[in-house]
């Protein structure tokens, strides 16, 4: 049985993210709308590039290229004369799971010499949310006199997030917002077995066009050296822990899952405000498509927040079931259970030091 930290006598009060309803207004999404605190130290020196494999080192090389040529002097110099670097408006990180794409990313957005107030970064999802939540005009109106747009995970779900975010880069880069991007998949295969892209292959070339990729190889750092993911626990021993750790968050995960259907994903970041760790009763295996995204994209607000995660039921190597696994959003799945074994043994290593410092 994995072991446990120990806890105070006095029992603590662990809130429960099913109770709660946040309010976001639309300026906080905007403001909002830079690299997560988990990246927020991130820099190029910071990334460990793997020896075995060059592209890694190429694309740090690459970006930091790119990130120059946002200084003023580039920018005067391609109004007198040459055309800059990456004509198409961007660069995009095309590469597997874990292996440092938004490290890179969040990076390129420290090194950008531009003010914080004019370089925006965000997930594909939030930017989606962000059009949603303010409209498009007004979205391109926030957005258009920025130096540098990042888009972390970018993937298109449905023909319509197909055209809306094809026409809202186009309009962006029309007014001299450089964009960078990463995704699991190459920007002219975007959108492959989502559904009948006959009639949408004209928007994703297009958006294709707009960048210039660049390819990372490379194995899931997340598991590369790491111990395996941890057991699940007890739902006594979830509920103990809980009732021991600051600023915990307590749920089952039936009534979380239902609860989220009644939250925007846009409001998924506030929905974790001041939760320092999750803890999970009754994890099982999720077969409805509706709840196993909403599922994703609570995963990757924790783990933007680097909030640990503690779980009885199904280990969350089969969070999902195999028919999702085998269908059209399955890139989406495997990020979510590469991240939440992160923060499951984030949640172990710390009951671990709990442990031994309370072991003699």
């Amino acid at each position: 049985m994995t072991a446990l930290p120990s806890y105070e006598s006095v029992l603590l009060s662990p809130v429960a993210l099913s109770g709660r309803t946040p309010h976001v207004d639309t300026g906080r999404l905007v403001a909002e709308m830079v690299p997560p605190p988990r990246f927020d130290g991130v820099r190029f020196e910071t990334y460990v590039a793997d020896p075995a494999q060059p592209s890694q080192a190429a694309a740090v090389a690459r970006l930091r290229e790119f990130a120059r040529q946002d200084a003023p002097q580039a920018r005067r110099r391609w109004f007198r004369s040459a055309p800059p670097a990456h004509p198409a408006g961007g660069v995009y990180l095309d590469g597997g799971y874990g292996v440092g794409k938004t490290h890179l990313l969040a990076s390129l957005w420290h090194a950008t010499p531009a003010p914080r107030e004019r370089k925006a970064f965000g997930t594909f999802v939030e930017l989606t949310n962000l059009v949603g939540a303010l409209g498009f005009q007004p979205a391109v109106a926030a957005l258009k006199d920025h130096r540098l747009l990042c888009i972390d995970e970018f993937e298109l779900d449905d023909p319509g997030d197909t055209v809306l975010v094809s026409t809202l880069l186009g309009k962006l880069a029309d007014a001299g917002v450089r964009l960078a991007a990463t995704s699991n998949t190459l920007p002219g295969r975007l959108g492959e077995g989502r559904f009948a892209a006959a009639d949408f292959m004209r928007e994703i070339q297009g958006l294709s066009a707009r960048f210039t990729s660049i390819r990372i190889d490379g194995e899931d750092y997340r598991h590369r050296g790491l111990p395996q993911a941890p057991e699940p626990y007890a739902d006594e021993q979830v509920t103990r822990a809980a009732l021991g750790t600051p600023g915990a968050a307590l749920d089952d995960f039936a009534e979380l899952s239902a609860h989220l259907a009644t939250v925007h994903p846009s409001r998924y970041g506030a929905l974790c405000d001041g939760v320092e760790a999750l803890f999970l009763r009754g994890v099982t295996e999720v077969t409805d498509q509706a709840t196993a995204l909403r599922v994703v994209v609570l995963a990757d607000r924790l783990y933007d927040r680097e909030v640990p995660v503690m779980a009885s039921g199904v280990p969350f190597d089969r969070l999902f079931s195999a028919e999702l696994l085998s269908g059209g959003y399955r890139k989406k799945y495997f990020r979510a259970v590469s991240r939440l074994t992160a923060l499951a043994r984030d949640a172990a290593a710390r009951g671990g030091r709990a442990d031994a410092g309370s072991a003699g």
